[in-house]
């Protein structure tokens, strides 16, 4: 055994016959010139284990102290996206070092995992006072209001998905939080661009879209595909059309053609994807046509009108019989992101 461990064992052992020969704290201290809290350290452990000799242990013990780990937390809640490694840096500046895999453990233990963050539209103050009205508004409409909507929207189909992933540091049932999540807009990237639409009783019409898309354009696939679609879901005369406040959509030329059309549309709050139902369809649409692998373009806008084809009206018609609990999501977030 090194002297010095002997030192300190002989030491330990000193203290605590000095302590039970009836001295205190301060007369031992002063005795064997040993702070006053070293003394009081070596004696608590003695009433708590019944010894002074060091007690087994699981491992070395951590280099991260209890000051470094509040500050590890505090970082990564005030920015979320932080790295392991600038937590690694910060850490270096006060003199704790350690490696960042030790930082991802020791956040671990305290409810803070990396997770990729949710992309969702960017929310300003007005939008969100939109969605929070607009869910309010419509949150006892009967159940016939929503089967008879006609849903309606665009989405661009990857020929190759992107894999680009983000981190956040977040507990759990945290992930809809602003600071959690990536504000997207919509059309980010692809190679061929769909409109579609559907209702409860199963999916309508799908339009492939070559070129850029104005308000001709888009008038052009209302006219050849809404009021068939209408017709083959069996929709009341009573139908509303929702789309979303797409420049092309709200032009003046094109609210003029739905007036002078007849198509009544319903009030719509922006950058709000989570409060129309196709969102899913697309999900399952883009699943389905990556599975098959298309080669071209060619090959991706015919099996995008077949897998559409293949929606099971059931699946429809499920989307619009949850769609309060959409509202209802949206009024408790206060107009906020939600899950859906």
């Amino acid at each position: 055994m090194p002297r010095s461990k002997e030192i300190q064992k002989q030491m330990r052992k000193r203290i605590m016959e000095l302590y039970q020969s009836g001295k205190g704290y301060k007369a031992i201290s002063k005795a064997l010139g040993r702070q006053r809290t070293t003394v009081r350290a070596i004696i608590h452990k003695w009433r708590k284990h019944g010894t002074v000799e060091n007690l087994p242990r699981s491992g070395r013990p951590t280099k991260i102290t209890p000051r470094a780990q509040r500050q590890l937390i505090q970082e990564v809640t005030k920015d979320p996206t932080t790295t392991s490694k600038e937590l690694q840096a910060s850490l270096a500046s006060v003199k704790v070092s350690v490696h960042d895999s030790t930082i991802r453990k020791r956040l671990g233990k305290n409810g803070l995992h990396g997770r990729v963050p949710r992309r969702k539209p960017l929310l300003s103050k007005k939008n969100i006072k939109a969605r929070l009205s607009f869910a309010r508004k419509h949150l006892d409409d009967p159940q016939d209001f929503w089967d008879n909507t006609l849903w309606t929207d665009e989405t661009k189909v990857e020929l190759f998905g992107r894999c680009v992933s983000h981190y956040v540091w977040r507990k759990s049932n945290t992930a809809f939080q602003k600071k959690n999540i990536i504000p997207t807009v919509k059309y980010g990237g692809g190679n061929g661009m769909v409109w579609g639409c559907f209702a409860a009783s199963g999916p309508g019409r799908l339009a492939v879209i070559n070129g850029t898309m104005n308000s001709a354009v888009y008038q052009n696939i209302l006219k050849e595909n809404v009021r068939p679609s209408v017709c083959d879901l069996k929709l009341k005369r009573t139908w509303v059309l929702q789309q979303d406040n797409d420049p092309k959509h709200t032009s003046k030329s094109t609210s003029e053609w739905l007036k002078k059309n007849k198509m009544k549309t319903l009030e719509w709050p922006s950058q709000s994807p989570d409060l129309n139902p196709i969102e899913m369809l697309w999900h399952d649409l883009k699943k389905a046509v990556h599975a098959r692998k298309p080669s071209n373009v060619a090959d991706l806008q015919q099996f995008c009108k077949d897998e559409w084809a293949k929606i099971p009206p059931q699946r429809c018609k499920r989307l619009m019989a949850s769609y309060r609990k959409r509202l209802i999501a949206v009024v408790a977030a206060k107009g906020g992101p939600t899950s859906y």
